[in-house]
């Protein structure tokens, strides 16, 4: 049985909606991330934070939830401790897209059955997620996911560009833009939610 992982990576974060503390803000992003990944079936969850991010992935984790350290906050470090941990693939997703569904991950890891890398764009600069068979290929590139990265960028590092498959992207919260994208119709993104509001606990 092929053993499958997704995993948060803590990404920086450099914006936070007017009156609301960006520390404040960040920990309700990555906090509704890591809860849908919690009510996934036939996928284990995971966060992956580098040392000075250790203290939001145990305040967001759910018991017994993984959680890898890593040297630095790239898709590469990711797989990598995904690999030692015997997993056969994994998906790398950013920590800041509260109101991602469960069936974009889903198509994320999709394409692994056939091809060796997967690359979903983020709605503007950068990357939503990255998925890869375990261990990584060697030619993948050092994949930061807040840099302008593309499936079609990606695919001239591979022997054969057809073994990069490019999935479905989603939004991530970065900009006043990409708030006003929020659906409040649609469940979920809790925590997010009740920031916004003013109804979180302090």
């Amino acid at each position: 049985m092929t053993r499958r992982v997704i995993v948060v990576l803590l990404t920086p974060t450099t914006w936070a909606p007017p009156g609301i503390e960006l520390d404040k803000w960040r920990h309700a992003l990555a906090e509704d991330v890591v809860d849908l990944l919690a009510t996934l079936n036939e996928v284990d969850p995971a966060i992956a934070a580098t040392k000075a991010d250790r203290p939001l992935a145990d305040a967001v984790a759910w018991p017994s939830m993984q959680i890898y350290d890593i040297p630095t906050a790239t898709v590469n470090a990711t797989l990598r401790a995904a690999a030692a941990d015997g997993y056969d693939q994994a998906a790398v997703i950013a920590s800041d897209a509260p109101d991602v569904p469960g069936l974009i991950l889903g198509k994320l890891l999709r394409p692994l059955t056939t091809k060796t890398v997967a690359v979903a764009q983020a709605e503007g600069p950068g990357l939503f997620g990255v998925a890869s068979r375990l261990p990584a290929p060697g030619w993948l590139p050092e994949l930061d996911l807040d840099t302008e990265q593309a499936a079609t960028t990606i695919r001239p590092h591979a022997p054969n560009p057809a073994e990069v498959a490019t999935a479905p992207g989603w939004r991530r919260l970065r900009t006043p833009a990409d708030l006003a994208t929020l659906d409040q119709a649609v469940e979920g993104w809790d925590a997010t939610r009740a920031l916004l509001t003013g109804t979180a606990l302090s």
